[in-house]
């Protein structure tokens, strides 16, 4: 069953679309010579030290039953396979000072097999677009509008690799605070202020409220 349209997305309240101003990241791909800056930025702790952003690229069965040292073996794996520009890379570092600070993982939609298999987020359409699935900032760079500055980085990678779109799965904040962990995927106004417009809602759960859906053209 294809995702709910609308054509009325909701405004963003004020303070959803309130942001710090952005500092300015130097944002690479990864790369294998950068594998052990993000190393270093997941091995701070939280989920990015035991899922290593493959949440979204495994089947659900599978992520379930992997240990933080598969997932970690499975995104060295991704970046090995992207070295020499031979594919897109699975996602790109913020760095401040030569530090890494900040990560966002996007890519083909079809390279994220729950997506893929996923019923709660069927496609939109048949159009081979990108997705933005997961930010992580270092808990020392919070609330500095990194967020803002690794999506602008995406945008830009996402079109100079040829994507006609970008989707992405945000958390409706609607003014309340949420803690950091449930906002990996970014918060719905942080997207609308970047120009995506919301195109759907994921399908309904018992215990989940409906997810948009929102897609930035890039053609």
């Amino acid at each position: 069953m294809p995702a709910r349209k609308t054509t009325n997305p909701p405004r963003a309240t004020a303070t959803e679309m309130a942001r710090p101003e952005t500092e300015t990241l130097a944002i690479e791909p990864l790369r294998p010579d950068r594998w052990s800056d993000l190393a270093a930025l997941f091995e701070e702790g939280g989920d990015p030290k035991s899922c290593w952003c493959m949440f979204w690229r495994l089947r659900s069965k599978d992520f379930a039953v992997n240990r933080s040292a598969a997932n970690r073996e499975g995104l060295r794996s991704l970046t090995e396979s992207a070295a020499d520009d031979a594919g897109p890379a699975p996602g790109l570092i913020g760095y401040q000072d030569g530090r890494a600070v900040g990560w966002v993982s996007l890519g083909p939609r079809t390279d994220f097999e729950r997506l893929g298999r996923s019923t709660t987020l069927p496609p939109i359409d048949g159009r081979p677009v990108w997705s933005v699935v997961c930010f992580v900032v270092s808990r020392r760079a919070r609330n500095r509008g990194l967020a803002r500055a690794l999506l602008d980085g995406a945008v830009a990678y996402a079109r100079e690799r040829g994507a006609p779109a970008l989707e992405a799965y945000p958390t409706r904040t609607e003014g309340a605070r949420h803690p950091a962990a449930s906002l990996y995927r970014g918060t719905l106004g942080m997207f609308q202020a970047a120009g995506f417009r919301l195109v759907g809602w994921s399908q309904p759960q018992a215990n989940a409220a409906p997810r948009p859906i929102v897609r930035l053209e890039l053609g």
